[in-house]
């Protein structure tokens, strides 16, 4: 069982206190999510979604409430998150036997970027280098490539920024780094599954040309996104009609 997740930015108005009041700027803010699903030999089964506008505590509060409903000791779990410090410091508190993964290709996109303002536009460096890198993060030796960069001679200002980015990044999720022998338990290492959320639930309901959400009415359309999703609409419909008979 996969417990994966992500931020989705969003286009938010400041709600006015009448008509006639100017509404000002918007802003994009960050709707908060996670997805749970079982991973099989041939298809994702969907458990649940969520997300809201919101804060860090509300995003936890959701995801220990979400592991209260699953028999964690029935399956294996695996937690899966870009490098973001709130999120793993919630799936940890929800699911703390997880196993956690860093997903693949966020760790590899901050190489490329390492590599870019390094080696400019000598492509056969830059693919030499990221593909010496990726192999040793592959097998888990995050500590050979940690000294490989602290011996790089940055080749400008902007190189020598990127590599010392690149090197807390790896001492923050050395733990998380073992690509093989995640491959080898059978255990997924991107998050392909909570992106495709983020997309569905998110972007392509909340970012229509010209949409702006006051944060309340952006929270409903995100739970109806998430019902729909999670296939308890009906039951959430039925629910909101009793309530307001």
């Amino acid at each position: 069982m996969v417990v994966a997740g992500d931020g989705a930015h969003v286009p938010t108005r400041k709600q006015a206190k009448s008509r006639s009041e100017k509404r000002g700027p918007g802003e994009w803010r960050e709707a908060k999510g996670f997805r749970i699903y079982m991973v099989g030999q041939d298809r994702i089964t969907q458990i649940m979604s969520w997300h809201q506008i919101g804060n860090e505590e509300e995003f936890g509060e959701a995801l220990k409430y979400a592991a209260t409903l699953i028999p964690v000791e029935k399956v294996r779990v695996a937690l899966l998150g870009d490098g973001a410090k709130w999120i793993w410091n919630q799936l940890k508190a929800a699911f703390p036997e997880g196993k956690e993964i860093l997903d693949y290709y966020h760790c590899s996109e901050h190489v490329h970027k390492v590599a870019n303002v390094q080696y400019g536009e000598d492509d056969y460096e830059k693919v030499f280098w990221i593909e010496s890198v990726m192999a040793r993060l592959n097998f888990g030796e995050v500590e050979s490539v940690i000294w490989g960069l602290n011996r790089m001679k940055p080749s400008s200002k902007e190189a020598e920024e990127e590599i010392r980015k690149l090197i807390e990044y790896l001492k923050s999720n050395a733990h998380r780094i073992d690509y093989a022998a995640f491959k080898r338990g059978q255990y997924p290492r991107g998050s392909g599954g909570i992106e495709s959320a983020n997309k569905f639930i998110c972007h392509v309901r909340m970012k229509r040309s010209g949409a702006w959400w006051y944060v309340i009415n952006g929270n409903h359309m995100l739970k109806l996104r998430c019902a729909f999703y999670n296939e308890t609409f009906d039951e959430v419909f039925a629910r909101y009609k009793r309530l307001n008979r």
